[in-house]
């Protein structure tokens, strides 16, 4: 067995927020609520989900832009050292590690300062962790972009000057600058039209085969997640239901929740039927979940016990992970 490179063990984001705007009340938001996970050497582990159920909360806590409320995020950069508990490190020996975890944001317009040229803005890295200087700043900033598509006299002009795609593109060469090991890709292409959407996947998918990255790709879209990643994670108010490789999942779902989400999905054939499966209601407030399974209020399969008990993560069959009463009776439909 390989020691993966994150190992997230019960993992939990809460805020306290006021109950009104006057109030003194406080309620807690159980945004990330007891997740666990592993993210081998050189893949693409999924995380998807509606808005809201906590996905980008999980990411930003891994490259501690979130200080987490509990757990622990294990990182084994380095094999001779050991794992590093981040979630623990104060900010001065967390320094060391910034440079291996980087993030790639969902904005490529409010991610990237106007005032900042692109020589600036990538280069910025490089300077202020002592890697490079002078000339050197540029020949590095020079080769990024080639490495992402775009043309190195470009490096003095400005954000604005560019497309949502080129923009993204920059956001995915400043991420690189400092050769990470893990890149968390909140969203990447999900402001992009649908074939630059393809343009920058394919991208990122020839960037880890040359650069050995790893990827922790955080999406709603299952349509999307498909053709990117190993294994895939659905979240749901917090809580990981369903966990397994991306063809387990989408051939024989576990959970109604992901069967849900797939359903949803449009069908590229148009001779099949067109009808969408909606799933109706709300995702459930993070600041007061339902008793027993925090899915049953939306949940077509719900029997008492799914009101009541709340169900464990449990491995039903090799790899394939699902927190659901009722996985073994039930026959759900996958697009696989």
């Amino acid at each position: 067995m390989t020691t993966p490179l994150l190992e997230v063990q019960d993992l939990k984001k809460h805020f306290s927020v006021r109950k009104g705007f006057l109030s003194r009340q406080k309620q807690v938001v159980k945004a990330v609520d007891g997740i666990n996970f592993k993210v081998e050497h050189g893949e693409t582990f999924g995380l998807v989900g509606e808005s809201g159920c906590g996905k980008t909360t999980l990411g930003r806590c891994i490259v501690r832009a979130y200080e987490p409320s509990g757990g622990a995020i294990l990182y084994q950069g380095d094999k001779q050292q050991g794992a590093v508990d981040l979630a623990h490190l104060g900010a001065a020996e967390l320094k060391a590690y910034r440079r291996d975890i980087q993030m790639i944001f969902q904005d490529p317009f409010g991610s990237l300062n106007p005032r900042m040229t692109l020589l600036e803005l990538i280069g910025e890295p490089l300077i202020v962790n002592n890697v490079a200087r002078g000339k050197e700043v540029e020949r590095r900033v020079a080769t990024l972009l080639q490495l992402v598509g775009l043309r190195a006299e470009h490096m003095n002009r400005y954000p604005h000057a560019f497309s949502g795609g080129q923009r993204q593109r920059i956001g995915i060469a400043r991420a690189l600058t400092l050769e990470p090991k893990l890149i968390v890709c909140d969203e990447p292409v999900s402001a992009l039209d649908v074939s630059v959407q393809a343009q920058v996947l394919n991208l990122m998918q020839d960037l880890q085969e040359r650069l050995g990255l790893t990827y922790l790709f955080i999406a709603h879209d299952l349509s999307v997640v498909e053709h990117i990643c190993d294994r895939i994670a659905v979240m749901y108010v917090g809580q990981i239901v369903e966990l397994a490789t991306t063809d387990d999942l989408y051939r024989r779902p576990l959970h109604p929740y992901t069967e849900a989400l797939m359903l949803a999905v449009p069908k590229p054939d148009p001779r099949a039927n067109t009808e969408l499966k909606v799933l109706e209601g709300d995702v459930a407030d993070a600041a007061n979940v339902p008793s027993g399974c925090y899915f049953h209020p939306r949940c077509t399969y719900c029997i008492d016990q799914c009101k009541k008990e709340q169900p464990e993560l449990r491995e039903l069959h090799p790899g394939h992970w699902v927190r659901c009463h009722r996985a073994e009776e039930l026959e759900l439909e996958g697009i696989g």
